[in-house]
């Protein structure tokens, strides 16, 4: 089993399984925590993750498949590619991604991270990784937040073509996108630059 990457919640591991190339998201345990309040809150959001990935499979997005759950582990498809922020995505991946962005909101997933470093473009397409910040809500402003983490971390090209999809399929688009331009109002989202 190799390390391939840690992240502040999670270790992650690279290993074979029956040939398989897997992807082990292990949490670890933190040791300023209460070890009671620290159990609880690992094997908590260890299933809330696994959870959220397979019903946003189902809802159609491509996301690394789960094929066990530990009680602090998800062990999960091996998806090859390059983080989008390391990419040159084409209009016909932003606009795959709109669509999935879409498909997790009108099946009450949002992401909660929804950034360039959380999408990977494979030969097969985009595919949506890491929902350690998801949640399932129906809530506006979590799905507006989606968005507005995307549309920072992408160019205005590539966001116009995620959005171009995204309003294609979201019903709620319209209400999304009132509360996108409420928050980008408020102080801690506006963008700051120096006189």
């Amino acid at each position: 089993m190799e390390r391939v990457n840690e992240g502040a919640e999670s270790i992650m591991y690279e290993t074979k399984i029956a040939g398989v190339p897997m992807l082990i998201k292990f949490r670890n345990k933190k040791l300023w925590r209460i070890d009671k309040i620290d159990e609880e809150l690992r094997e908590r959001r260890t299933r809330k993750e696994a959870k959220l990935l397979i019903y946003a499979k189902k809802a159609g997005a491509a996301v690394p498949g789960v094929a066990a759950i530990g009680k602090y582990s998800i062990f999960m498809q091996k998806v090859g590619g390059k983080l989008l922020k390391d990419s040159k995505p084409s209009a016909h991946d932003m606009q795959t991604i709109g669509r999935y962005l879409a498909l997790l909101h009108a099946n009450g997933i949002t992401h909660g991270d929804f950034t360039s470093a959380n999408i990977l473009l494979t030969k097969n397409g985009p595919f949506i990784i890491d929902f350690g910040l998801g949640v399932f809500s129906n809530s506006e402003e979590e799905k507006a937040l989606d968005l507005l983490l995307l549309e920072r971390s992408i160019s205005k090209k590539d966001y116009a073509n995620v959005r171009k999809a995204y309003t294609s399929i979201a019903k709620d688009h319209l209400t999304v996108t009132k509360r996108l331009n409420e928050i980008k109002k408020r102080g801690r989202y506006q963008t700051r630059t120096l006189a």
